[in-house]
Formats: structure tokens, sequence, C-alpha cells
């Protein structure tokens, strides 16, 4: 059943709209809950909703663009093709990680994103549809003002080795 659907019908579907980081995104949960200020230690003292979640649709012409959010963020396979995630770790290190259906390839459905890590991510087309949708969750949640653009070029001079792929993940480019 959903095997023929269209990265067009689902953004329609599911009323994804165009994101600064995720391709195509709409809020679904913001926890009326919050967490009092001073109810956690920083950056998240000033208090937040106790969790977030939201739809997102990466196609190869709207990747995940680099960034990065101060909390712990959980990725969630749902249809279409997988995505491959590159992170730049705090210590340095970089991972690479492809979240999609194919658990006997190693792909897996869900993927942690600690707090404060950059990732970027593209789609891997496999077959025809060219498109990804998952989920984001976070907690706490996640507020505008704690998301950070990254800098492509002064992120590679800080992960020097992960250079050509953060250029490439930018154009979402598979090779």
């Amino acid at each position: 059943m959903t095997e023929d659907l269209t990265a067009e019908e689902v953004r329609a579907l599911l009323k994804l709209e165009p994101h600064a980081t995720c391709g195509f995104v709409r809020v679904t949960f913001v926890s009326e809950t919050r967490i009092a200020p001073g109810g956690l230690p920083p950056p998240f003292a000033e208090g937040r909703p106790t969790g977030s979640a939201l739809y997102f649709m990466v196609t190869p012409d709207a990747p995940v663009r680099l960034h990065r959010i101060r909390n712990d963020q959980l990725y969630h396979y749902y249809l279409g093709d997988p995505i491959e995630v590159l992170m730049l770790h705090a210590d340095g290190t970089t991972e690479r990680v492809v979240v999609g259906p194919d658990l006997r390839g190693g792909q897996r459905v869900q993927l942690l994103i600690p707090g404060n890590t950059f990732h970027t991510a593209r789609v891997i087309p496999e077959g025809f549809r060219g498109w990804f949708l998952g989920t984001s969750t976070e907690w706490p949640g996640v507020e505008p003002a704690h998301v950070e653009i990254g800098n492509v070029e002064a992120l590679t001079k800080e992960y020097p080795d992960a250079a050509e792929d953060l250029r490439a993940f930018q154009q979402g480019r598979g090779d």
C-alpha cells in the first residue's frame, strides 16, 4: 500500500513543509509539561518542554542540513529509502550510520544522536522512491533557539578527515 506513494503525496498527506534543517518537516508533538527553570543543568537551566517529536522527509534535493541541537535525539525510520547519517562527535571522531529497513544489511531503524553532535544526512536511493520518511524525538523538548546550523568550512578544519564527506552530504550526493 505504501510502495506506490510519491514524495509529493507523502508531503501532502502528512502536511510536511520545507524546513531549514531537515528537508520537509511537521512538528507533531511538544509536551505541555515543562521542566521548570533550574530543574535541569546547563544548557537546559532556563526550562523546557519534557519532550518533542517531528516527522521529517529527506530527498536528494533536500538533505538534512549540517546542524546540532543541545538535546539527545532519536531518529526513527518509517518509510522509503534509507538515509546515511554523518555525525561529528564532540570528541573529534566521526561516525557514519545508515538508518533504514534492511536490518540484515546492518541498517538501523533507530539512531541515537547525542546532544551537541553536529550531523547531516542524505537519502540513499534504493529503487524508485528517492525519499526517506522518519521521525525525530527529543528529550528534553527542542526549542528553535537551541538549533545551530553548522558552518561546513569551519567544521572541515575541525574534522579534516571528514571534509570531503561534509561537502558531499550537503549536496545530497551519494558517492
